[in-house]
């Protein structure tokens, strides 16, 4: 080969190199889960989210959030998410519990002492764990939502004492932790899907079921049971997390965008979410819905000693968690 050619080629590879290097990396399409409607905290939090990772890594990232669970239920969501077919979601921890152990013990009644504390706990070093344990099974968590306090609502009574829970059919989450909480108080626990609560209730199927003000409000299951019991026995974080396989494929500078974006996405949640069960609370007691404090608590907490019982007894690697959690002020 002559000297003139293989300039000529040295010339040609060096023009494709930096062609090569000005084009435009292929943009992610994310896409995200979501069971709320876009207009709920959640969803306009996801949706913030969604917005700010595009204009953070210059397209290079654009996530889509499909509300109202459209893209199946949640813990097939969570699979998904786990394999790759999705990209992100916001998972309660309930349903975590059958795939990540460690994230049941945030299930535990009454293992937190407030919504702050929670806050608390997750932002912090115990929180760190817990998003250890979720990326040992294909899941990044990036940050933590708020879920409210969970308290007993039912169609016969008002809850004062565990007593009043007596052979009450309430619906829960699918848990085995919720079964047994509920059975401590001499209820019969029934999982069974959200979307099933409201004709089951108006049948007569179940008794009554337990959840936040904003989702006994925006589901009106207030016009079918009107009794609302401040027992606040569950606050369950849930997480915005991404699939591992979706995570790993971006750069470190586009890893700190989407990090970023999540931190951002859960402070606007969080305040969103105490607006909103303000408004909740009003709706339903203006609806005639009747509300009252359960002014012993203590009685619930201690009804819940074998629940603890049984729980360490299968998971005693876990006791120094739950100390921790409790020790967090």
């Amino acid at each position: 080969m002559t000297r003139i050619s293989s300039l000529k080629l040295g010339a040609a590879a060096l023009a494709a190199l930096t062609a090569l290097a000005a084009a435009p990396v292929a943009a992610e399409d994310w896409r995200g889960w979501n069971i709320h409607p876009p207009t709920y905290p959640n969803g306009i939090a996801l949706d913030a989210f969604a917005e700010k990772v595009a204009e953070a890594t210059d397209g290079r990232v654009t996530p889509t959030v499909y509300h109202n669970a459209v893209l199946g239920d949640q813990p097939d969501a969570i699979e998904q998410t786990r394999n790759g077919a999705l990209d992100f979601g916001n998972f309660n921890m309930g349903p975590m519990g059958p795939i990540v152990p460690a994230t049941n013990i945030l299930s535990l009644p009454f293992i937190f002492s407030s919504v702050d504390q929670m806050h608390k706990v997750m932002d912090g070093e115990i929180g760190q764990r817990f998003s250890d344990a979720l990326a040992e099974e294909g899941l990044v968590a990036l940050a933590w939502f708020d879920s409210g306090a969970r308290s007993l609502y039912n169609t016969k009574k008002p809850v004062k004492t565990p007593a009043d829970v007596q052979g009450m059919k309430v619906r829960v989450m699918n848990n085995q932790l919720y079964v047994d909480m509920i059975g401590a108080l001499g209820g019969n626990a029934t999982p069974m899907a959200f979307g099933e609560v409201y004709q089951s209730l108006k049948t007569g199927v179940i008794d009554g079921a337990e959840n936040n003000y904003p989702s006994y409000e925006s589901t009106n299951h207030y016009e079918v049971a009107g009794y609302y019991s401040i027992t606040e026995h569950l606050i369950i974080p849930e997480c915005l997390c991404v699939s591992t396989a979706s995570w790993e494929a971006l750069s470190a500078e586009d890893q700190e965008a989407v990090k970023q974006a999540a931190v951002e996405a859960a402070q606007m949640q969080r305040e969103l979410w105490a607006e909103r069960e303000t408004a909740s609370l009003a709706k339903v007691r203006e609806a005639g819905a009747e509300i009252n404090e359960v002014d012993d608590k203590a009685a619930f907490q201690s009804a819940m000693d074998p629940v603890y019982a049984g729980f360490i007894e299968k998971n005693p690697d876990l006791k120094s968690w739950i100390d921790d959690i409790k020790a967090v002020k």
